[in-house]
């Protein structure tokens, strides 16, 4: 009758599986270790070929805010949207006078006059004066007849050239913009215009 093999613990085992596992993380070591180490000298350049079939990146949106973007001096303080005129930016600025965002947007063909309201009204949808269907509409002013309210085209694009003699009040915004306004402005929130 054969003798039965003897089998080996499972301490065993472990013992002789761990052993391996670190041998093969030394010998690994020791190859990258002396493995080569590129330096900034053996980086290469790309080819002007490569970079002439690169493509240019794109043209920032409007929302796209330089970092010199502060708020304007004098814009009030607290919780506030601020408009700047001359700038067609706008600032959405938290309790503590930071900036939560700023972005550029297209001005109707009236302007609000420089100073502080709120916003009266908003609504969800509308159609424009201009035809096009805008949405997270906030009123806040009314100039010449008109009244004067932030918004976005519902498709995100920016407004038409007005036709001439054409009184414009929607200050319109990129899509994602319109919708940070439509979040931070409710009814009473302060607006300041300045120039």
């Amino acid at each position: 009758m054969p003798v039965p093999a003897r089998r080996l613990p499972s301490w065993a085992w472990v013992t002789g599986l761990t052993a391996g596992a670190i041998a093969a993380v030394v010998v690994l070591t020791a190859q990258a270790e002396n493995g080569p180490h590129p330096t900034a000298s053996a980086v290469k350049n790309p080819s002007a070929s490569a970079s002439a079939s690169a493509k240019p990146s794109p043209a920032p949106k409007p929302s796209a805010a330089p970092r010199a973007a502060r708020v304007p001096d004098r814009s009030g303080t607290g919780r506030r949207v601020v408009y700047s005129l001359a700038q067609h930016r706008v600032w959405l600025v938290d309790a503590d006078d930071t900036a939560r965002r700023t972005f550029t947007v297209w001005p109707g063909t009236v302007d609000p006059a420089v100073g502080s309201y709120t916003v009266s009204l908003r609504k969800d949808a509308v159609t424009g004066s201009d035809g096009v269907p805008i949405e997270h509409v906030v009123y806040f002013s009314a100039a010449s007849g008109v009244n004067i309210a932030f918004s976005n085209a519902v498709d995100g694009s920016s407004p038409p050239p007005a036709a001439a003699g054409t009184q414009t009040g929607g200050i319109r915004m990129a899509k994602a913009d319109g919708t940070a306004l439509w979040a931070f402005g409710e009814t009473g929130t302060k607006v300041r215009v300045v120039e």
